[in-house]
């Protein structure tokens, strides 16, 4: 799944495919092909951020942001075979994506964001919903140090929850894939996130796909960047004067990325949410030819 961002302040390519009229439609579809190209089968299109400092966007803004990139994606699904996923928790915004040919749902609030949501997608019998755990019930997660027993535990009794939601509005429990969270979604604390990524098959229990969207986020350039400060004894890029360590920023967290998606891929997840759609799915694709040789 290769993440689209059409919004001026995605943590990771906030900006770059908006300008002073909005989005630049053209751009963002150029992008897009060239995900597909580089081996995606998904397009998740988003026209909201979500991260730690994010802002609400208004229905209006989004519907303006999303649906002429769906739309001309959807033109152009005639020549090139990928599915294109919405990233929203707004259910006016996921009717007029679906009904102009968008093939699934990703909703970071699980259901919680939209009284709507859950009774809108009851409506589309065969259109796949993305559930994610976060911490916090709405779009706009905090860096809040949450502490757990057992995250797992949790992350599942949370899912559950939500599913029999779904499921009671009307969405047949076989299209929901859940996703565990990454990141400030789960905690600011790294550690939730790599015991998420190294229990994933725990989560095979529910019997649905799995997704996982670490790709380069806040958690991967924490853990590096302590490690690259402990590596060497001055590290003057990484560590601050008082001796702390910064962690390596958005653009430098490839290689992280790319290790959370092998330890994922090996351990069950069916769906990889990425920005680097090239890397990864060379990864992926070694890792099955290596357990199929």
């Amino acid at each position: 799944m290769g993440i689209l961002n059409v919004t001026p302040d995605s943590f990771a390519d906030g900006g770059k495919f908006y300008g002073r009229a909005g989005v630049r439609v053209d751009a963002v579809v150029k992008r897009a092909l060239e995900m597909v190209e580089a081996g995606a089968d998904v397009i998740d299109v988003g026209g909201e951020s979500s991260g730690p400092g994010s802002k609400d966007v208004s229905l209006k803004e989004e519907l303006k942001r999303v649906m002429p990139v769906v739309q001309k994606l959807v033109q152009l699904r005639t020549r090139r075979s990928f599915l294109i996923s919405v990233d929203t928790y707004k259910a006016e915004v996921a009717r007029q994506a679906l009904e102009a040919g968008a093939d699934m749902i990703n909703d970071v609030t699980a259901l919680r964001g939209d009284p709507d949501m859950a009774s809108a997608l009851a409506k589309f019998k065969d259109v796949p919903v993305v559930i994610m755990y976060s911490k916090d019930p709405t779009a706009r997660t905090t860096r809040e140090k949450v502490q757990y027993d057992d995250v797992i535990k949790t992350v599942s009794e949370f899912l559950q929850g939500r599913i029999e939601v779904g499921m009671k509005a009307g969405i047949a429990r076989e299209r929901f894939v859940i996703d565990p969270g990454m990141g400030a979604f789960v905690s600011a604390d790294p550690k939730y996130s790599m015991q998420i990524l190294k229990r994933l098959r725990e989560f095979e229990s529910f019997g649905l796909p799995i997704l996982v969207g670490a790709s380069r986020k806040g958690f991967i350039g924490e853990v590096l960047g302590e490690i690259l400060k402990t590596a060497t004894q001055e590290a003057p890029v990484i560590a601050s004067k008082e001796g702390s360590f910064t962690p390596l920023p958005a653009q430098d967290r490839l290689y992280g990325s790319l290790a959370c998606a092998a330890v994922a891929v090996m351990n069950g997840a069916s769906i990889l949410r990425v920005h680097d759609v090239k890397e990864t799915r060379q990864v992926r694709d070694m890792i099955e030819i290596i357990f199929n040789s």
